[in-house]
């Protein structure tokens, strides 16, 4: 019973921090960001009993993506919890791109929603790409492209998804 309540006060918290970063977004008072989107997703899969394989480092992204992928965490983890039976979810970037892909089976239909279309407009905002549907393997990805810039050979280098 009690870790039932724990639970419940968790997923009670992060309601409450999401409200207050959906209003913080809509009056511009706070930029979104990347870090605080994967450690909420890292709440959010856990008390979903969803394992996360996620960054513990975003020094590989480019400063001005970070707030757009952050949207892409933030929507590609609520279709994991919403729309799939995922025992896992990976999150993977790299400086301009970033994957977020399940192991699960997807039962969210054939097309795009308002969330994934709104990523593709915030994306296409910075010159980006969206491509999402069945990953390799089985499971479901939502991949975010932003064309290269020249390469700063002092930031770490990340394989690109195919």
């Amino acid at each position: 019973m009690a870790l039932v309540v724990a639970q419940v006060t968790e997923l009670e918290n992060m309601a409450r921090t999401a409200l207050s970063d959906v209003r913080a977004t809509i009056s511009n008072y706070r930029t979104l960001s990347l870090d605080n989107e994967l450690a909420g997703a890292r709440m959010a899969l856990r008390a979903a009993g969803v394992r996360s394989d996620l960054p513990t480092a975003t020094d590989a992204v480019r400063a001005e993506l970070r707030e757009v992928f952050g949207y892409v965490v933030r929507e590609g983890v609520t279709n994991v919890l919403r729309h799939s039976d995922a025992e896992l979810c990976t999150v993977r970037v790299g400086a301009d791109w970033i994957e977020v892909s399940d192991n699960g089976g997807y039962t969210g239909g054939a097309c795009a929603g308002n969330g994934l279309t709104g990523l593709t407009e915030r994306l296409a905002a910075v010159s980006g790409t969206l491509t999402h549907g069945p990953a390799p393997g089985g499971g479901f990805r939502v991949v975010a492209r932003v064309p290269h810039l020249a390469t700063d050979p002092a930031l770490p280098q990340q394989t690109e998804p195919t």
